[in-house]
């Protein structure tokens, strides 16, 4: 205990990184209870807890993330309790063992109950289950605890206090955030950082959901309400959703390491990685820390060229739209929005879901509320994520009887809220699936084939990605989405023609009318996180390398880019895209620019 307050007072600690998605890496399912291989495949946990110190790093923790009672009974194990953590222990201490230099075992420990359980759990039960996972962490002697992925502030305190009372252990108390800059609780990192402060702790700190350029905002407002040694600990960006239903991550170990070493300059004093991180992002880290990016050309500058304007879905020709998301709980948002772009001039208004994992407004209802109250043409976005087949095909039909007709066909991406992505989320079926029930709804059958009193006449959209890394194989979903019943697509954001010029070229005599979307950078920042932690979308080089080294005005050389590209396809017209839609950020008049743009 003494020798890790000491390490941490002295100098910066390297942590590990994933245990479940490596061992989901390895063929388990995130569905089990990843703590009982500690029993029934040990070699399996021990394998990557030595891949871990061969790394280099200072902290292993135990695979004991989820290992407290009313987690281990959804899984028939809850009478294991203190084996399964005697054994994470026993593992993890065998490996620190093998090390040629001191290495620290953590005792992981995680929300007392899962997302479904929380609802129906009594503070008091949590608080009996984390006593008991502690009792048995500390039994088998760990050198610290770390309370992991805590998405509820007083969770966390509970929890830390719980642990006080037990043991005199080092406590590192960690909570995750949503790319808002918010807990699931609501609360910011600063008033995190502030209530545990206060609290019996060594250090207080971030894991999990978020990715490295995130991490470094939170790092950087945790600093400013602490004196206390902070750990960071970021997801290798956003998940990859793969064939089978398994889960990858893209992000390269030299953006780790960039944005880890901004961590550290932050205030960081513990690092290491969260979901997606593997060995040789640690190894990374801790043998290459020095490392900078440089800068190069520009792109060029080109003049709007002025084209004619007509509505693609019921008449053929060039369409400019925008593609807004509403805000959670502001209802009139979206309407203003649409309001002010009038002027400009729009064709229609795509109604995308927001990428937080939190509550947000009916998509097919604002997309109403935008018809009803602007008089503008609407596409609303359909997820087929953690829908059954059922339930939402009746919002189909109720949102077909009270207008709705264009609606963009998504399976959705999987929503990170703690150490094991998605074990919560299911998909029954994915967006060629609702394709396919729409096309039925079209002539009066239902998805089970079944005879309904009346037809329905929706225009059917799917989405389609230009940035896709195996590009043969979107083209060929793209493909299927058509053959399916798709009408129209829609693209994701695009910041390089190439690989739509190749999606469209791949489509062939298959081709159907193509919006391509449209999305100014807001800089350097934004530029390199979605080029290192989020799968499928192609940010080309010297896009990167302009922003760079623009440094201050980057936010400016994002939106010449963009001008740019807009340009380029209004010019071109109906032989590259047969319109443009423009997304709406928070830098409204960046939009209002590249419509312009887009109208001449």
């Amino acid at each position: 205990m003494t020798a890790f307050i000491e390490a941490l007072g002295e100098r910066l600690l390297v942590c590990d990184g994933a245990m479940g998605t490596m061992l989901h890496a390895a063929g388990n399912s995130l569905d089990r209870a990843l703590p009982e291989l500690n029993l029934s495949q040990p070699d399996s946990v021990r394998t990557i807890h030595d891949s871990y110190v061969a790394a280099g790093v200072d902290i292993i923790f135990t695979n004991t993330f989820g290992a407290g009672r009313l987690r281990l009974a959804e899984h028939g194990c809850a009478d294991d309790v203190a084996e399964i953590n005697s054994a994470g222990v026993r593992l993890a201490r065998q490996a620190a063992n093998a090390a040629d230099r001191t290495v620290f075992v953590g005792g992981s420990v995680a929300p007392a109950a899962s997302a479904s359980q929380r609802p129906q759990v009594t503070a008091a039960a949590r608080v009996e289950a984390v006593a008991e996972q502690i009792a048995a962490l500390a039994a088998a002697e760990v050198d610290l605890l770390a309370f992991e992925t805590f998405g509820y502030l007083e969770e966390l305190v509970e929890a830390v206090q719980v642990a006080a009372e037990i043991t005199d252990l080092p406590i590192v108390a960690q909570a995750t955030f949503t790319p808002d800059g918010h807990t699931l609780g609501g609360d910011t990192p600063y008033e995190v950082a502030a209530a545990l402060s206060e609290l019996k702790i060594v250090a207080l700190g971030a894991n999990c959901t978020v990715g490295p350029q995130r991490m470094h905002d939170i790092v950087k407002e945790m600093r400013r309400s602490t004196t206390l040694p902070i750990s960071a600990q970021p997801n290798a960006g956003l998940p990859r959703r793969t064939v089978g239903k398994r889960f990858e991550y893209p992000l390269h170990h030299d953006y780790f390491v960039r944005y880890a070493r901004r961590c550290i300059a932050a205030g960081a004093t513990i690092v290491g990685g969260c979901c997606g991180t593997t060995p040789t992002h640690i190894r990374a880290l801790t043998a290459a820390v020095q490392r900078s990016v440089g800068p190069a050309p520009v792109h060029p500058s080109v003049r709007p060229v002025p084209d004619n304007v007509a509505d693609l879905l019921t008449g053929g020709g060039f369409v400019v739209g925008t593609e807004i998301t509403p805000a959670a709980r502001v209802a009139d948002t979206s309407a203003e929005i649409a309001t002010a772009l009038r002027a400009p001039g729009i064709d229609l208004v795509l109604v995308s879901p927001p990428s937080s994992a939190g509550a947000h407004l009916s998509l097919a209802s604002v997309a109403l509320q935008l018809q009803q109250q602007v008089g503008v043409e609407t596409i609303a976005t359909f997820t087929t994520w953690d829908k059954t087949i059922m339930s939402l095909q009746a919002d189909l039909l109720g949102a077909h009887a009270l207008g709705t007709r264009r609606v963009l066909c998504e399976t959705g991406n999987p929503t990170v809220v703690g150490d094991y992505p998605v074990a919560d989320g299911h998909w029954d079926f994915d967006s060629v699936d609702l394709i396919e029930i729409l096309a039925g709804l079209n002539v009066g059958k239902d998805c089970n084939g079944l005879g309904l009193a009346t037809t329905t006449s929706f225009q059917i959209g799917a989405r389609c990605n230009p940035g896709a890394d195996d590009l043969d194989a979107e083209i060929n979903r793209t493909r299927a989405k058509i053959a399916a019943g798709a009408q129209f697509l829609v693209t994701r954001p695009v910041y390089e023609l190439e690989g739509f010029r190749r999606l469209v070229g791949g489509l062939g005599r298959q081709r159907v009318p193509i919006l391509i979307t449209l999305s100014a950078l807001s800089g350097y920042s934004e530029a390199e996180y979605l080029a290192y932690e989020v799968p499928d979308v192609n940010i080309p080089p010297e896009t990167l390398a302009e922003l760079a080294a623009a440094g201050a005005f980057d936010r400016e050389v994002g939106a010449r880019i963009a001008t740019y590209l807009v340009t380029y396809v209004v010019n071109h017209g109906p032989s590259l895209a047969d319109g443009i839609v423009i997304v709406v950020d928070d830098d409204f008049g960046v939009a209002q620019q590249l419509l312009a743009a887009a109208r001449g």
